[in-house]
C-alpha cells in the first residue's frame, strides 16, 4: 500500500494539514508511523477515515460523538441499532436547536418591527431590549417573559465550562 504525507492526505480529503494534525491530536486519526526523515507516513485508510469524520461533522455530530461512531464502526459486527439511536438523539437535538432559532427570529422580528414605530429616532428599541431597559420585569401580551426586554434568556448551555465565554448568571 502506497503511503502519503500529511499534505497529500489533506489535499485528497480537501482540508488543511492543520486539520489532519488536529484530528490526530484529538484521537480521531491514529498516530501514523514516521519515516526515517521524521515525516509522518499515512495510508489510504486515513483519507477514508478523515472523510468519514468530515461527513459526520457536516450533519451535526460533535468530535466526541464522531469518536464513538468510529469506535462502533471498527469494533462491532452489527452497530446499526446503537448508531440509529445516536442518530435519532441527534435529530431531536437539531429539532430543539431549530425551535430555539425560530423563537430567536420571532423576538428579533418583533424588535425590528418596533423600530419602525419609533417617533424618537434617538432611541433604539433593539438596543434598549438588549440593555434590558424597555420592558423590565413584566410579561407581554403573549405571556412571554420579558424580563430581558423581549430577548429570551435561552442559550445552548452544553458548551459552558469548556472555555470560551463565561456562563452568564441566571436571573
Amino acid at each position: 500500500m502506497k503511503t502519503m504525507t500529511a499534505g497529500q492526505v489533506a489535499r485528497r480529503a480537501g482540508v488543511g494539514v492543520e486539520t489532519v494534525r488536529f484530528y490526530e491530536k484529538n484521537g480521531l486519526l491514529e498516530e501514523p508511523a514516521r519515516r526515517a526523515s521524521g515525516y509522518r507516513e499515512y495510508d489510504g485508510r486515513t483519507v477514508d477515515r478523515l472523510r468519514f469524520i468530515l461527513r459526520a461533522k457536516d450533519i451535526g455530530f460533535t468530535l466526541t460523538e464522531i469518536k464513538d461512531l468510529l469506535s462502533l464502526r471498527s469494533s462491532s459486527d452489527q452497530p446499526c441499532d446503537d448508531v440509529r439511536g445516536r442518530a435519532e438523539a441527534k435529530i431531536t437535538e437539531i429539532e430543539e436547536k431549530v425551535a430555539l432559532l425560530l423563537r430567536m427570529k420571532q423576538v428579533l422580528r418583533r424588535l425590528v418591527s418596533s423600530c419602525g414605530k419609533q417617533e424618537d429616532s434617538s432611541r433604539c428599541p433593539v438596543l434598549e431590549a438588549l440593555d434590558g431597559t424597555t420592558t423590565a420585569d413584566r410579561r407581554n401580551e403573549d405571556g412571554d417573559d420579558d424580563r430581558h426586554g423581549g430577548v429570551p434568556d435561552q442559550r445552548d448551555t452544553r458548551q459552558e465550562g469548556r472555555g470560551g465565554d463565561a456562563p452568564r448568571p441566571r436571573p
